[in-house]
Order: C-alpha cells, then sequence, then structure tokens
C-alpha cells in the first residue's frame, strides 16, 4: 500500500488528507444526526403534558434545550408561551434556523472535498504526463522503465481522486437529504407546539 501511495506522487498527500477529514465528517455527521439524538419520538406530547399539569419549570426548559435539536427549537416556543401566536411562531423560526445551520455543520466541507479530490487527481495526471514526456526526451521511447513512473503515478493519482470524490460526494448527498427530512419533521413537530399553547388560553 505504501509503496502504491509512493508511486503517485507529492500529490497523494493533499488526496490522503482530503480522504481522512471526509472520513471523519461522515462519522461525526452520522453520530450527531441520529434520530433519537435529533427528533426524540413524542417529546411535543411529553413536554405539553408537563405544561399543563405545571410541572415543568426554567429548570425542565433549559435542559430540554439541551439534549435534542427539536427540543431546541420547543424551548424557544415555551419561554415565550405567554405571548401572542406570531412572536411564538417567530421565536422557533428563529432558533430553527441556528438549528438547521448546526445539523449542516460540516457538510460545505464535504462537498468542497468532493469537488476538488477529482481535480487533484487530474493535477496528478498532467504532472505524471509531463514525467512521461521528460523521459521521452531525456531517454526516448526505447527505454519502458523510464515511462512507467509518470504513467503510474497518473493513474494512481487518478483513481485515488475519483475515489475519494465519489465517497464524498454520495455522502454529502445523502445528509443534505437527511437534514432535509428532519428539517420538515421538526417543522411538523414545532407547528403542534405553536398550535397547543395557543389554544390552550
Amino acid at each position: 500500500m505504501f509503496e502504491l501511495v509512493k508511486s503517485g506522487g507529492w500529490l497523494m498527500l493533499p488526496i490522503i488528507l482530503c480522504s481522512i477529514i471526509s472520513i471523519a465528517i461522515i462519522a461525526e455527521r452520522f453520530w450527531s444526526l441520529r434520530m433519537e439524538k435529533v427528533l426524540p419520538k413524542h417529546l411535543v406530547a411529553t413536554v405539553w403534558t408537563a405544561v399543563k399539569q405545571g410541572t415543568f419549570k426554567t429548570a425542565d426548559i433549559e435542559l430540554l434545550a439541551k439534549q435534542s435539536a427539536l427540543g431546541k427549537i420547543l424551548s424557544s416556543g415555551l419561554i415565550n408561551r405567554n405571548q401572542p401566536r406570531e412572536r411564538i411562531k417567530e421565536s422557533i423560526e428563529e432558533r430553527g434556523r441556528e438549528v438547521v445551520h448546526e445539523l449542516e455543520r460540516f457538510l460545505d466541507l464535504l462537498g468542497t472535498i468532493a469537488a476538488i479530490s477529482p481535480l487533484l487527481g487530474l493535477l496528478g495526471t498532467v504532472v505524471g504526463m509531463i514525467s512521461v514526456f521528460t523521459s521521452i526526451t531525456t531517454h526516448g521511447v526505447g527505454d519502458p522503465g523510464a515511462l512507467a513512473g509518470g504513467i503510474s503515478q497518473a493513474m494512481i493519482t487518478t483513481a485515488a481522486g475519483l475515489s475519494v470524490a465519489i465517497v464524498a460526494l454520495f455522502f454529502y448527498r445523502y445528509f443534505r437529504r437527511r437534514v432535509d427530512t428532519i428539517v420538515v419533521e421538526m417543522e411538523r413537530e414545532a407547528i403542534k407546539m405553536v398550535d397547543v399553547l395557543h389554544n390552550n388560553r
């Protein structure tokens, strides 16, 4: 494996760095976007029951905000529950934008890696072909060994760059879709909370 990387030349270093960063982002997003962490089941019903019974205190609101992404949004509505409906909705929307930003964390970087990795591979191809033509100029075409180094560098960097890009692009699209799904569900749950807070007056 080391010999393969070595054959790819110095451009393998940024490609390997991109692969390490993308793997780290993918692992972190899988952990952070777990449904039980972001959208706990029956959270609105549980919170509303506690509010209705009068057992929901300020400390509970702070704890709710720390437990999940949906909890952050609901806590904003609960803090403003004595305000008019429009004010409750505005506060939830403001907090929702912050939460969505957190859900999309690192995804732009993953998309950037998906875009630049094949370009790094292409640059490796160009550098490898330059090496081939330099060898032809120096040794002629009669020495295959002199040409093999540049050709292998071109092929290895291209394959490595494309491999990193394909994986990064796949998970970039996957996490984008997952975030969109989560946002739709959070909006639905937030509207439920607005309705129950408003109708209880």
